[in-house]
């Protein structure tokens, strides 16, 4: 659950940004670019980010602020499931990432499995959609939501990609140590859950 410090953070940069996006009034702007700086300070107070990367992060979006959308492809082999290793931070997670403009929730999952594992697959069901404040993540400068879809084995093999540098899939019993900013324990227990029930409702939050 992210701190509460952060909530608000999020909310006075949503408010600046948004803010920025539809005044036209000069002084309005300037109360608005004071607003984002505070939020930023905020940020910097409580976190190991330094104030550049946090403008860098606060001020290359324009628009009305939305939810950031993460999806993540769970493939089983064997009663096992696949996970790649980040470059990042050595850590595994399901393959996955930002959905891109201009394709499907379900053709998202299938390219970015393809780009991280090797693995060719068919995105078959919805699983979950999840709201990653309600949930055991380190803090984000973001807000997300995560959708989850269960993916079948399709083809390929093996290969790491740009981001990941090993490429296995894992009992139930036997998890790696995980990056917890992409997938948790329990949302990868969660996932076991569906493909031993293949019938169970999709979950959201």
């Amino acid at each position: 659950m992210s701190d509460k410090w952060l909530e608000w953070a999020k909310r006075i940069q949503s408010l600046s940004q948004a803010g920025l996006t539809f005044s036209k009034d000069i002084y309005d702007i300037e109360r608005y670019e004071e607003l984002r700086e505070i939020s930023a300070e905020i940020i910097e107070e409580y976190t190991d980010l330094e104030m550049e990367k946090i403008k860098e992060l606060f001020t290359n979006e324009t628009g009305y602020q939305t939810p950031k959308v993460d999806i993540r492809g769970a493939v089983f082999k064997d009663n096992k499931i696949l996970l790649v290793k980040e470059k990042v931070d050595n850590k595994w997670s399901l393959p996955g990432g930002f959905c891109d403009v201009g394709i499907s929730p379900a053709e998202n999952v299938v390219k970015e499995i393809k780009e991280e594992s090797g693995y060719e697959t068919h995105a078959r069901k919805l699983v979950a959609l999840l709201d990653m404040n309600k949930h055991d993540h380190p803090v984000q400068p973001y807000h997300y939501y995560k959708i989850f879809m269960h993916c079948e084995l399709a083809g390929g093999k093996a290969e790491t990609g740009i981001e990941t540098k090993d490429v296995k899939f894992f009992a139930e019993d036997d998890l790696p140590t995980l990056s917890t900013g992409r997938n948790t324990e329990k949302q990868i227990k969660m996932l076991f859950e569906f493909a031993k029930n293949p019938n169970k409702a999709a979950v959201f939050d």
